[in-house]
């Protein structure tokens, strides 16, 4: 029945700007509403920066990240006809690899999508790009869950550029696309969100040290250079971009009480 839903050409035109849209106002407001307005008493002390961005900014926020969810939308339009003329690896059932491999490829996905992310990201650093590709973005200095999606156009053709990319290197199921969709949103809201939810000592832990958090996503928009990672750091441990304060500012977010 969901095949035969998507046999139509009308909802083949339209699905990608929908969906685009509900994903955004789902979980970047669900998130918003959260740490903003249900729970904002609960959070103050785990707030990175103490004070609240007035609403201008958040109107510009949602401004580019709707035109942001209209360029990802034309991007799935393409991706829809490429796969109608068999350019892409994309499955429809899960049995041809797998349920292990649905979920292997959802890891892969995520890995993929982190090293892209971080070479484009300080690639869109450098001087002379910057005020072209990445201003915009930076507009949010002290950002909230609604500039997961805060880019000018041409940055958002390049973040949209991961799924044409990941569709031709491996066999994906849509299964795999729509939770890596889902995921990759509510980590990147979490991360603008400018409140930190890791606990206490996570970036001291083995793992939590390789685990990008809010902090070092708040702090790199506060002064705009390092911590250029999405879900890890491991290319800013790699590479030297990790902030040095980072750790410190962690623990004082952290360190405080109700």
């Amino acid at each position: 029945m969901l095949r035969d839903f998507f046999k139509d050409p009308q909802v083949r035109l339209w699905f990608p700007f929908v969906f685009g849209l509900f994903r955004y106002a789902v979980v970047a407001g669900g998130v918003y509403l959260f740490f903003y307005v249900w729970r904002r008493r609960a959070w103050l002390h785990r707030k990175i920066q103490q004070r609240f961005p007035g609403s201008t900014q958040i109107r510009q926020e949602i401004f580019h990240s709707l035109v942001s969810t209209m360029v990802f939308g034309f991007v799935g339009l393409g991706l829809f006809n490429l796969r109608k003329a068999g350019y892409t690896q994309l499955y429809t059932t899960i049995s041809d690899y797998g349920w292990g491999y649905l979920w292997l490829s959802f890891g892969l996905l995520i890995l993929l999508h982190d090293t892209y992310f971080y070479w484009t990201h300080r690639f869109m650093h450098q001087p002379k790009l910057f005020g072209r590709l990445h201003k915009t973005h930076h507009l949010s200095h002290n950002p909230t869950p609604f500039a997961a999606l805060s880019f000018h156009w041409t940055e958002a053709l390049i973040e949209a550029g991961i799924l044409p990319l990941a569709v031709f290197m491996l066999p994906l199921h849509p299964l795999t696309i729509l939770l890596f969709f889902f995921f990759m949103l509510f980590f990147n809201a979490l991360g603008h969100s400018g409140f930190e939810w890791w606990g206490k000592g996570f970036t001291k832990h083995w793992l939590g040290r390789w685990v990008n958090t809010s902090t070092h996503h708040n702090l790199h928009h506060r002064y705009t250079k390092g911590n250029y990672g999405l879900y890890f750091i491991f290319w800013d441990r790699w590479m030297g971009t990790l902030r040095s304060d980072s750790d410190a500012v962690f623990e004082e977010v952290t360190r405080a009480t109700r």
